[in-house]
């Protein structure tokens, strides 16, 4: 069984469905020869209709088992909803890195020229107080619009399948956040939760070509980057192939196969 010294060690990156895929993405530009493990909780999908209790427990849960199987050497939670909640239990919990995810608003708000955010989430996440602690600390001097965007997650899901994306459920997502007061000059949109920017051209054509769409994908990986200099990697065949575990069916798994191998995901797994 590899130890979290090996070069074979693998990145654990974990979400509640595919979303993850979009920091995986930046994760593979930055560190290519990173051995990876791909964990999406399908069964427990969607996480952002559950309470913090249920995703607390969860998250704990899951994540307990997956590192005393796979032995990662980090593990990245690619869940906004998950992080906000489960990210400090998660690291009191565990003795290995956890790098979490969190809504982008630091950078959005030294980007953003009028002053206006919006931010698509969950609706467990645009409720938490760690947003609320993001808004303190970073943008005390913008206004952020919250709106809980669940209808963004399914035809996120479905485009990585191969499916069509139906315009009027993007519009009809996002709706809500058009029609607070003083979205009229909203001109940075944040991103958060790690399915929607699977969405960044529908989402840019409902938007308009004039609002900036932010996610925290980059840095995350920037973050991982980080506390893994200095680390051998050992990504080959000759140890382990990359590949995904699911909580779910692995039947729901097979459409993506063809997507996850742009990833290097070679092999799909029940967990």
């Amino acid at each position: 069984m590899a130890t979290i010294t090996e070069a074979s060690s693998p990145i654990l990156v974990f979400d509640s469905g595919v979303g993850g895929l979009s920091v995986l993405a930046e994760l593979r530009t930055a560190l290519p020869d990173a051995p990876v493990i791909f964990a999406a909780d399908q069964a427990g999908l969607p996480y952002g209709a559950k309470s913090e209790a249920e995703v607390a427990a969860r998250v704990c849960g899951l994540l307990g088992r997956m590192a005393e199987r796979y032995r990662p050497r980090l593990i990245c939670i690619a869940c906004n909803t998950a992080s906000t909640i489960a990210l400090g239990m998660v690291r009191d919990v565990l003795e290995i890195p956890i790098v979490g995810t969190v809504p982008a608003i630091k950078p959005a708000a030294a980007l953003t020229k009028t002053g206006v955010i919006g931010l698509l989430g969950t609706e467990a996440t645009i409720r938490q107080a760690y947003v609320d602690n993001l808004e303190r600390e970073f943008a005390s001097d913008k206004l952020l619009l919250r709106h809980a965007a669940p209808g963004l997650v399914d035809p996120a899901e479905a485009k990585l399948r191969g499916q069509p994306v139906n315009p009027s459920d993007v519009e009809a997502a996002v709706a809500g956040l058009l029609a607070k007061p003083e979205a009229d000059k909203i001109d940075t949109v944040v991103l958060a939760c790690t399915h929607f920017p699977l969405l960044r051209d529908e989402l840019a054509a409902v938007l308009g070509p004039e609002v900036a769409l932010v996610d925290g994908a980059a840095g995350i990986a920037r973050r991982i980057v980080s506390l893994t200099q200095g680390q051998d990697f050992e990504r080959s065949e000759r140890s382990q192939p990359d590949f995904a575990v699911t909580t779910g069916a692995i039947e729901d798994f097979d459409a993506l196969q063809s997507e996850l191998r742009r990833y290097g995901i070679e092999e799909i797994r029940a967990f």
